[in-house]
């Protein structure tokens, strides 16, 4: 993932978002069908920001030895240590590093025959979200049963990665979604009596200030804020044009945030909020111009 913020691969392929799974996550069984196997997933739930942050810069990773991350998550995360050992992968690197399939199924026949088929199918998934095309974060799905074919010919890809995306994006839709947006730290040297221009500008801009301080000696004052990066698209040119051109600002990736608004709500016209900004990006990539709904992917057999 790009570290500047403004990599579009970071961002995923509209620049501006990730999906993200709602505090609610899920606790009902839905279901993705082929007509032959049938995938449950019992659960799922988000991963929490800080272990995002802890796979972001590596301190939990697909490449550790299972014993020695599964111990990490129960200590630092509160992971039931059973299930900690037994996450079959994570999203798709570099964008999507911070999803987990975890297996929490117990007595599944064959159930090993399939895993590198629903691997595939959630480095799918999580590459392209159902929302908006973009990349997933933070999400955790939960592998509760499998009922699967007794011959072997009809347990292979084709039938099982079908099955296995649609219950993601079931499981996804009914979490209470949201979509993120990136974020820059902003760091402004300004004169001090040009200091208002500066709040002014962050204001208008949705940003906001993390600290102010005034250097030692000199009539200068450094600020520091947070800026959308959707935001910050003649961002340079409004703060020098308010500080009379005496403001010096620096822009630096900083972090994933959520973005304002409900990404379902079709009633919320403000343009920064998150439905619009997902119908912006719809109409962009030519996708159809509505928000799946979860009742398209829920199979009852």
């Amino acid at each position: 993932m790009g570290s500047s913020g403004i990599n579009a691969e970071y961002m995923g392929s509209s620049g501006i978002n990730a999906e993200y799974m709602g505090s609610s996550g899920i606790n009902a069984e839905y279901m993705g069908s082929s007509g032959i196997n049938a995938e449950y997933m019992g659960w799922a739930n988000p991963l929490g920001e800080e272990l995002c942050q802890a796979i972001d810069q590596g301190d939990i990773s697909p490449t550790q030895d299972f014993k020695i991350r599964g111990r990490t998550l129960a200590d630092d995360y509160d992971w039931d240590i059973g299930e900690a050992r037994k996450i079959w992968t994570f999203g798709c690197p570099p964008d999507a590093l911070g999803n987990m399939v975890v297996d929490c199924a117990k007595g599944v026949q064959f159930l090993n025959e399939i895993k590198d088929h629903v691997v595939n199918a959630f480095m799918n998934f999580t590459g392209e979200g159902p929302l908006c095309g973009d990349v997933l974060r933070g999400c955790r799905f939960n592998i509760d049963d499998v009922t699967l074919h007794a011959d072997t010919i009809h347990r292979g890809a084709g039938q099982i990665m079908p099955a296995a995306r649609k219950v993601f994006i079931a499981c996804l839709l009914a979490g209470t979604p949201k979509l993120m947006e990136p974020y820059y730290i902003v760091d402004i040297i300004v004169p001090t009596m040009a200091v208002s221009g500066v709040y002014s500008t962050l204001n208008a801009r949705r940003g906001e200030v993390h600290s102010m301080e005034e250097r030692p000696g000199t009539p200068l004052t450094q600020i520091k804020g947070y800026l959308p990066v959707l935001e910050s698209f003649g961002f340079v040119a409004l703060l020098r044009k308010n500080t009379g051109g005496q403001a010096f600002p620096q822009l630096k990736f900083s972090h994933w945030g959520l973005m304002n608004g409900d990404p379902m709500d079709e009633e919320d016209t403000k343009e920064s909020n998150a439905y619009q900004q997902i119908m912006s990006s719809r109409k962009r990539k030519g996708l159809k111009m509505a928000i799946p709904k979860f009742a398209d992917y829920y199979d009852r057999i």
